[in-house]
């Protein structure tokens, strides 16, 4: 497994926050008491133990997270440890980093790269993780990108991405993939389709086409991606806007999209009739590019 600053971040915030909710004080309580306990009284606010337990810094000091520990009366050694291994590990970072001009936090990215399983509903475009080069320069220039170095930088970041699918321990990938998403790939872009039929004799590897004749469903809101973590980590959704991009993480959150992704899989195609659909698209984009 790949290991992944962003898990770690994701984990320890989220324990610093159970400790907090075990002490029962509230963030400005901490505060008060991290700027007595570090001998650094500017250095804390509640807003920075909100933002510790949010995974939201640059970079975590690690005394910061003994202060916490103390004041959380963390007095066991293995998880004191743990917990200060964390907070290394989460001030690394992964190779998405040098792609922060075009994927900014990369937060979704790091997720993604040590999910165990992966289950996305595109109703729109073909999902990222199964681009060709080519589909990914179209999306990105009809995003109003018209700079040639951004194009080919994000191009190469969602190539990089790609190879998830192909290291030694893959995750595994199923994805619901609306016809509509389909019907927009273009002669111009047909290699989209035949990489399609290729990475779908993967293992890993399920693809299924929602047929638009199955009318209204519930997940046409939009686009959602399911991540699942090896144990201890719970799993995430992911929902992307044109203007932000959305971490659920209650329970009732991820279980609601966990039914609804099993409904549309329930309602697309099996894999082999899925692939029939990808095929005779294929075949009738060929015959549009031997007839223009």
């Amino acid at each position: 497994m790949i290991s992944s600053p962003t898990l770690r971040r994701r984990r320890l915030s989220r324990r610093l926050r159970e400790l907090r909710d075990r002490k029962g004080w509230t963030a400005r309580q901490v505060a008060d008491e991290a700027k007595k306990r570090s001998g650094r009284p500017r250095g804390w606010s509640d807003s920075k133990v909100i933002r510790l337990e949010r995974g939201e810094w640059k970079r975590l000091r690690v005394d910061d997270v003994r202060v916490l520990l103390d004041i959380y009366d963390v007095t066991d050694l293995d998880e004191i440890a743990a917990c200060e291994h964390l907070a290394k590990e989460a001030n690394q970072k992964g190779w998405w980093a040098t792609f922060d001009d075009v994927l900014g936090s990369g937060q979704f990215v790091g997720l993604e790269t040590e999910a165990s399983q992966i289950r996305t509903y595109q109703p729109a475009a073909i999902p990222g993780l199964l681009q060709t080069e080519d589909y990914v320069r179209a999306v990105i220039r009809s995003d109003g990108v018209d700079d040639e170095t951004e194009v080919e930088r994000r191009v190469a970041a969602r190539m990089l991405r790609q190879q998830l699918l192909t290291r030694s321990t893959p995750p595994a990938y199923h994805a619901v993939i609306d016809e509509a998403a389909l019907l927009r790939v273009t002669s111009q872009l047909r290699g989209q389709l035949q990489h399609l039929l290729d990475v779908g004799m993967r293992d890993n590897l399920d693809i299924q086409v929602l047929p638009i004749d199955r009318g209204p469903h519930a997940a046409m809101t939009g686009q959602f991606v399911i991540m699942d973590f090896p144990s201890p980590d719970p799993p995430i959704v992911y929902l992307e806007t044109l203007s932000e991009e959305i971490y659920l993480e209650k329970v009732a959150d991820i279980q609601r999209y966990q039914q609804i992704y099993d409904f549309v899989r329930t309602e697309a195609l099996p894999l082999d009739e899925s692939r029939e659909i990808i095929q005779n698209l294929l075949i009738s984009r060929n015959q549009d590019a031997t007839n223009a």
